[in-house]
């Protein structure tokens, strides 16, 4: 077993007005908690990776594969496998994030290492 404090976890920005904080990493999975600014936005990008979350704070809106969606908080959502994706936080509150990936993000490991 392994367990991790959250204010211990390992931040780092991947854009601007976004702080993702790797809560715990396993073999096969990973959980981060992600802070988004108001007006801030991730571009439309892919992985090999999964990945799902829950909205906890905020209003998001969800680009990709030609769709967009709005989530508020409790809204769930999956990212499949090499799927485009980007976000853009909507209206003046900061939204917050918590999200898993399958398998772990190694480039987001590997600045802490």
């Amino acid at each position: 077993m392994i367990v991790s404090i959250m204010e211990k976890g390992k931040k780092f920005s991947a854009f601007k007005g976004v702080i993702n904080n790797i809560l715990i990493s396993g073999d096969k999975i990973m959980l981060l908690y992600v802070e988004l600014e108001p007006k801030s936005e991730i571009p439309l990008h892919s992985h090999v990776h999964e990945q799902a979350g829950i909205c906890l704070k905020g209003k998001i809106e969800f680009q990709g594969e030609g769709k967009t969606a709005v989530i508020k908080p409790n809204d769930v959502y999956i990212f499949h496998s090499n799927e485009k994706h980007g976000a853009k936080v909507i209206g003046k509150e900061k939204a917050i994030l918590l999200e898993a990936f399958s398998p772990p993000r190694e480039d987001y490991l590997t600045k802490f290492k």
